[in-house]
């Protein structure tokens, strides 16, 4: 159904070396993770290999897409580029590739921040992002080993490493982050002691 071929070929023009190398590995990752959840293979694929597609255009060509394919950026995300490739790229997807599987947009749209309800699509690909073969950042091996353990203990571990590494760069802590995060303790822990 979707050109996995494809896809790679035009994320090797648009990205660079390290970029790239890195969709590839999440992609993998997302494939795993969707076999071990029961979820698509290759709807997770697809999301995997897309979900920096953006990362490395310029602001203008990510505000230029993301209003092509009818989407909105808030202004707490236009106060940060940090933001801005998960939705050009979910919108990407959408107005470039014509793919209108919203468990694949979605799942591009959230995998930097999180967000609540997420789908099991969405989960997939904010783990895969976290814990890719290239992932070399400190707490690398903690998020492996929670995700090992399971899917909740994995992203509880994501929400709260991404929120005290940004709080401690002062940086912008995206609501959905915290959105997430909380959605989470509610759905995932509230009753654990």
């Amino acid at each position: 159904m979707y050109n996995i071929k494809e896809y790679t070929s035009l994320i090797r023009e648009r990205l660079s070396d390290y970029r790239f190398y890195h969709s590839l590995c999440v992609a993998q990752s997302a494939k795993e993770l969707a076999r071990q959840y029961g979820a698509d293979e290759e709807k997770a694929e697809v999301a995997g290999i897309l979900h920096d597609i953006m990362k490395e255009s310029s602001e203008s060509e990510q505000l230029e897409i993301i209003k092509k394919a009818g989407m909105t950026i808030t202004d707490l995300e236009k106060s940060s580029k940090k933001f801005y490739h998960q939705i050009s790229g979910s919108a990407y997807a959408k107005a470039v590739l014509g793919i209108d599987d919203r468990e694949i947009l979605d799942a591009i749209r959230y995998h930097t921040t999180g967000r609540a309800d997420m789908t099991l699509m969405d989960e997939i690909i904010y783990l895969a992002d976290f814990i890719s073969a290239d992932r070399d950042y400190d707490d690398v091996d903690i998020m492996r080993r929670k995700v090992e353990e399971s899917k909740e203990q994995g992203l509880l571990y994501a929400a709260q490493y991404t929120i005290k590494s940004v709080i401690k760069k002062g940086k912008i802590l995206h609501p959905e982050t915290v959105n997430a995060y909380n959605w989470l303790i509610r759905t995932y822990f509230s009753n654990k002691k």
